[in-house]
């Protein structure tokens, strides 16, 4: 089933707080380098390649020097202000390393799900690919309010996958992948390396995130994997602090979680 993994072309990979920082809110470069070393590596073997990375709330977290996620929705919009041009700073220094152009694509409901909108987003992102530039896709948080928010990067990732038609999205978490139960508070845990029906995870108790940097959580992660098998995307979930972890999976190595749907 590992097999099909090696066969991927086109790959949207969703980075969340937790593998982009540390859990004061500020930045790990270390963490932000050893991903972009790999991300760089996938791009230049000709793959393509989109990023949906969360991080601009937690990265104005440590510019503004708060100990805790704002609450309230000004404050929250602050934080990604004053965040975002930090993270796609520190995104172009390393990707310009390996002589890898990025840009900046910012997101709300509106532009995924309103027809005219949605079919300019997805000329922007073939156009960026084409000529060979990662884009770098987060929500506009400065901008989004309830009515026009998606919520989470795990969805969003799921709604760039299906837009823009391409055949698998990872997701980079905190966790090694799908859990019958939460390993975090049940030893007897059993991991679950291939998944091929959803109703699989009906059985599981997913919980939230715990993360003070994140708001993605299992439940969100199983949402992105509902979007996806309606188009028979393939998602997998790993952890981004395995060592090598993207290039890996993608060799074929048995880490993670993989839902396959084709």
């Amino acid at each position: 089933m590992r097999q099909k993994v090696t066969e991927l072309t086109d790959i949207v990979i969703k980075i969340g707080s937790s593998s982009l920082t540390h859990t004061s809110g500020m930045i790990d470069l270390w963490k932000m380098e050893s991903l972009v070393r790999q991300i760089a590596n996938i791009h230049n073997s000709g793959k393509k390649v989109i990023i949906v990375s969360s991080g601009a709330i937690a990265a104005g977290m440590g510019k503004m020097h708060l100990s805790e996620r704002p609450k309230t929705i000004p404050e929250k919009q602050a934080a990604a202000a004053v965040g975002q041009s930090t993270l796609m700073h520190m995104y172009e220094k390393f990707f310009s390393e390996y002589g890898i152009t990025v840009a900046q694509i910012l997101l709300t409901k509106e532009d995924m799900y309103e027809e005219s909108r949605r079919e300019h987003c997805k000329n922007a992102l073939n156009a960026l690919i084409n000529h060979r530039i990662i884009p770098i896709v987060n929500e506009n948080d400065v901008v989004a309010i309830d009515e026009i928010k998606v919520g989470d990067n795990d969805t969003l990732s799921a709604e760039v996958c299906k837009m823009i038609n391409f055949q698998s999205l990872i997701i980079l978490s905190d966790i090694n992948g799908v859990y019958n139960k939460d390993p975090r508070h049940h030893e007897d845990a059993i991991q679950l390396y291939n998944i091929t029906d959803l109703s699989e995870l009906d059985a599981i108790d997913a919980t939230d995130s715990i993360s003070s940097v994140g708001t993605g959580g299992m439940i969100t992660k199983f949402n992105a994997a509902r979007l996806l098998a309606e188009s028979q995307i393939n998602l997998i979930i790993v952890n981004s602090q395995v060592d090598n972890i993207l290039n890996r999976v993608l060799a074929g190595e048995n880490l993670g979680t993989f839902f396959n749907f084709r």
